[in-house]
């Protein structure tokens, strides 16, 4: 159960004292009946509520896709740089969701956003083992010995050692090369840092895969879409 005003806020229909105010102009209906007490307690997933005779689509938790564009920085707030948050429409901000992990500034591609914190720790979490597929062009050509050193597992300039990681070339010549690599962890920078102690650098990196959901082709960067139910349940599966 849960504070009528609560929950019409935090679906953006105004703060507390506007929602106490719509109440009393007799704006706010539940399960027929006009309701002035904006601070009753009711059950979201079970009432039917409206707001000015319009129909509320109750949800606690949403689910997100983004394709990140360069520039952007995955965080709910900076002080500086534009946000994937201020990428979001109203309608979505009001549910205050976070970004799954993080890429960097100018690593674009597919970004998860939610605000059901159990997702996210169990997507983030080294233990669970969910792959993170990126697209990258290096600077020199990368090898077998690259690909076997990726297998053992690099160890960064501080001294970390990072879990076994696979490395596909897709092209290698002298103007360098382009790969894909698969990890299951998301230290800061860690696929240009692991390229970083082969001496190599990477000049264009992209997420195309998290998990079992691959980029939505169909974005654009900087766009977004809510994923579908079919989605969410194969991500809450892992």
């Amino acid at each position: 159960m849960e504070r009528l005003d609560k929950v019409l806020s935090n679906l953006g229909y105004g703060t507390r004292k506007e929602v106490k105010a719509l109440a009393k102009d007799g704006a706010i209906e539940v399960d027929g009946s006009i309701i002035k007490d904006s601070g009753m307690k009711i059950d979201p997933n079970i009432c039917k509520i409206r707001v000015s005779g319009e129909l509320v689509n109750y949800r606690k938790y949403i689910y997100l896709m983004m394709n990140k564009p360069d520039g952007v920085v995955s965080a709910t707030f900076d002080n500086y740089d534009e946000t994937v948050i201020d990428l979001l429409e109203p309608e979505h901000q009001v549910f205050n969701p976070f970004p799954i992990g993080r890429l960097d500034k100018d690593t674009v591609g597919l970004l998860l956003l939610t605000n059901d914190g159990e997702l996210n720790h169990r997507l983030i979490s080294p233990k669970w083992h969910v792959d993170k597929v990126y697209y990258a062009e290096i600077d020199k050509v990368v090898d077998e010995k690259d690909i076997e050193a990726f297998e053992k597992g690099i160890t960064l300039d501080d001294g970390y050692k990072c879990m076994p990681a696979k490395l596909e070339i897709l092209q290698a010549d002298s103007d360098g090369s382009k790969v894909k690599v698969t990890i299951q962890e998301g230290k800061f920078h860690q696929v240009k840092r692991m390229f970083q102690s082969r001496d190599k650098s990477v000049v264009y990196l992209k997420r195309i895969k998290f998990g079992p959901l691959d980029l939505d082709t169909n974005l654009i960067e900087g766009g977004y879409r809510e994923l579908s139910e079919k989605e969410v349940e194969i991500l809450k599966k892992i």
